[in-house]
């Protein structure tokens, strides 16, 4: 083997293991996810206990990836657009509400641990505000790919199949969970439709 192919082998492993890292570093599992417990696990489906969450909300009138500049409202807010100008750490996943004919959509960031103990910082925007999400007993199914109208109606569809199958009794809306940055390609993607249960 030449010089120049060892010299090229070697520089082409490195730059893979470097984009490997950098993709690991801003992949989800760099940040922190919030708490549940798996009541029960069938494939792609599970039930799941939730303690409270607190939240960073806004609101939103497209489809999940945040167009309207929801997500860049939340982002600011984590980013030091606050009342104490403190940066606050990014978490798993991103809660979204649909939009229905009755209220308009919502997203909201989970506050990590360290912060929900504390005083929770005041938002400067008034387009953001602090809520709690209350705990309890979910439905959920877990997807692969884009978060689009198609897969959310077959997701949700197949959720509510499952639920029926079980006897269970939807106690609020389908909700929408992304885990991953807008740059994880979507097979790696994890998605998830959640439904409450009575």
């Amino acid at each position: 083997m030449s010089w120049k192919k060892i010299i090229y082998a070697c520089l082409t492993t490195f730059l893979v293991a470097i984009a490997y890292f950098g993709w690991r570093l801003t992949a989800r599992s760099a940040y922190e996810t919030a708490e549940y417990t798996v009541i029960e696990a069938d494939g792609s489906f599970e039930t799941r206990s939730y303690p409270d969450l607190m939240l960073a909300t806004t609101n939103r009138k497209v489809e999940p990836k945040g167009d309207d500049g929801s997500f860049m409202r939340l982002f600011q807010y984590i980013s030091g657009a606050n009342d104490n100008e403190q940066k606050v750490a990014m978490t798993t996943p991103v809660f979204m509400e649909p939009q229905s004919d009755e209220n308009l959509g919502q997203m909201g960031f989970v506050l990590p641990k360290d912060v929900s103990g504390e005083r929770v910082p005041e938002p400067t925007d008034d387009g953001v505000a602090i809520e709690k999400r209350a705990g309890g007993k979910f439905a959920v199914v877990r997807f692969a790919g884009q978060m689009n109208s198609e897969t959310i109606a077959k997701a949700t569809k197949d959720l509510q199949q499952w639920m029926d199958n079980r006897g269970f009794v939807a106690g609020g809306e389908p909700e929408l969970a992304g885990y991953d940055p807008p740059w994880t390609p979507g097979p790696l993607r994890r998605n998830e439709i959640l439904i409450r249960l009575q």
